[in-house]
């Protein structure tokens, strides 16, 4: 975006009128907004939705402002809302309601919830519609293995009874696949969350690949459940996303794309 078009959808800096822990999640939020777009997850143009709660113990939290791309979302100009879904900024826009349900169904059960990022990739749909859901075929989908909850498709998300679904289902996991639908990971951070998504976007794609080969005759090797297990066990060592998110963040910056603002 040029200068002249970040003023018009930023509005006015949000920066010196929030707390130094809100401003901080605002970058961070819109970071991943803008990553998510540059690796192509905004398949839905303006739906879909990434939020992230606000340290503190009122449980408000963050999603983007409804009408705008991806790419537009920047600190200033995402959207503070309570759990029941009260906007408590000064802003002009509103949010999805989908995303609303969605969002704070999980920030208000779950405390390790950070961040809560939803896409409808169309690797994601189609693993969302395979009754065998996600397999453990290859290293990345292994760091998965034993964090993946399902949820049943309801229609979109609009009846707020569905949020004690959600909530039941997703459980202690950490990564949600919502059948006929979509991917959602949380994270104790927004990188943890955003990195986690990765990985997901690309097992799913692989995942899709291989069953592919198969139609012409390939078999599929399949781990043991004792290595599957310790692969997981490997890859929760250390929190996902803290090595990343420092270079993904570079990448935007180096980009000259403009998302603390």
């Amino acid at each position: 975006m040029n200068a002249t078009a970040v003023r018009d959808i930023v509005g006015t800096s949000l920066r010196d009128r929030v707390s130094q822990e809100e401003w901080q999640t605002r970058v961070d939020l819109a970071a991943a907004y803008q990553l998510s777009h540059l690796y192509g997850w905004t398949t839905t143009l303006i739906y879909n939705h990434i939020s992230a709660r606000i340290p503190g113990p009122e449980r408000h939290f963050l999603l983007n402002p409804f009408g705008l791309r991806w790419d537009e979302v920047t600190a200033s100009n995402l959207v503070k809302i309570d759990l029941d879904g009260k906007i408590l900024d000064d802003t002009p826009y509103g949010i999805n309601d989908a995303g609303y349900t969605i969002h704070s169904a999980i920030h208000g059960a779950r405390e390790d919830a950070q961040c809560v990022l939803h896409t409808h990739t169309e690797a994601g749909m189609g693993v969302s519609a395979l009754e065998d859901g996600l397999i453990f075929t290859n290293l990345d989908a292994m760091m998965f293995y034993g964090d993946v909850a399902y949820h049943e498709f309801e229609g979109i998300s609009l009846d707020l009874s569905e949020r004690d679904r959600l909530v039941r289902d997703i459980g202690d996991k950490k990564v949600m696949i919502l059948r006929n639908h979509g991917l959602l990971t949380t994270g104790r951070s927004v990188a943890e969350a955003w990195v986690k998504m990765y990985f997901l976007e690309k097992v799913c794609s692989a995942q899709l690949t291989l069953l592919a080969a198969t139609a012409s005759g390939a078999r599929i090797h399949h781990p043991t459940r004792d290595v599957c297990e310790h692969t997981a066990r490997q890859s929760t060592q250390e929190e996902c996303g803290r090595n990343e998110w420092p270079a993904l963040l570079r990448q935007l910056d180096q980009a000259g794309i403009a998302y603390a603002v």
